[in-house]
């Protein structure tokens, strides 16, 4: 009985410890910014340059723009995933702007070229600024997520009106994905930046594109499958079979994006 006493106590004591762990450290298992970041010729971007953006808490903020190539265009809003820095994504914006499209890729707050400490509430916040900042410029306004930056494109979305919606790799919510981790874990009570598009996509009225890997294995694809039957009309769900979660743009994405978008009901921003 001592032993099973001492068994339990230290089961216990383990359990705890590794919950106090998980959340005094839970944001850096969230936000992974890594890197330097590099200026935009230096990744092979020409016409794009970087301006350093106030937000409403005065952290000051890197954005990555260049104007649509082609008169009446929209601008690419693109709100990055949890990982590295945006001149890691410049492959990415390289196709954007040979099609035609404007780009405006802000780096989030406490990534690299930023100032601030990144949170739900505050990437949110500066996204809209973001939006409304961009919509001075080109008010045909495409908001695009990636992994993390789907939570808050999702959110922006529904506040703004933009003239469409993509998602890629989203999740339902943070909490979803954690839960799935930590099945051991009360994580409602624990996270804090919990991203619940969920609840979120209700609000969103744009058309909506959402593409996901089927071989996803840090957001299953059944997260997508999921937000799309949550969400309204008008949507597409594009499933690429050949993808991961890092790998949608070397499997085609923007080749599967680019029909969505060019498509009436986005293209006369109806």
């Amino acid at each position: 009985m001592l032993i099973l006493r001492y068994a339990s106590i230290g089961a216990l004591v383990a359990y705890f410890s590794a919950a106090g762990y998980l959340y005094s450290f839970q944001d850096s298992f969230v936000f992974k910014p890594r890197g330097e970041l590099a200026r935009p010729a230096e990744t092979g971007l020409s016409g794009v340059s970087a301006e350093t953006v106030a937000m409403a808490d005065g952290a000051l903020v890197t954005v990555w723009t260049a104007p649509p190539a082609i008169p009446d265009m929209p601008t690419v809003l693109f709100l990055h995933g949890n990982l590295g820095n945006i001149s890691e994504r410049s492959t990415k914006f390289a196709e954007i702007l040979a099609s035609g499209f404007g780009l405006y890729a802000p780096s989030h707050r406490g990534f690299p070229g930023s100032g601030g400490t990144p949170s739900e509430p505050a990437l949110i916040d500066d996204a809209l600024s973001h939006f409304n900042r961009l919509a001075e410029r080109n008010d045909r306004i495409v908001l695009y997520g990636e992994s993390l930056g789907t939570g808050v494109a999702t959110a922006v979305a529904g506040e703004r009106d933009a003239l469409a919606l993509i998602l890629e790799a989203p999740f339902t919510a943070a909490i979803d994905i954690a839960a799935a981790a930590y099945p051991w874990l009360p994580v409602g009570l624990l996270m804090r930046n919990q991203f619940r598009s969920r609840e979120r996509i209700g609000k969103v009225k744009e058309p909506l594109l959402i593409v996901h890997g089927a071989l996803d294995e840090i957001v299953p694809v059944d997260n997508g499958r999921a937000l799309f039957r949550l969400a309204n009309k008008p949507k597409e769900l594009v499933i690429i079979e050949s993808a991961g979660h890092g790998n949608l743009w070397p499997n085609g994405l923007w080749a599967r994006t680019r029909p969505f978008l060019d498509g009436d009901l986005v293209s006369s921003g109806e």
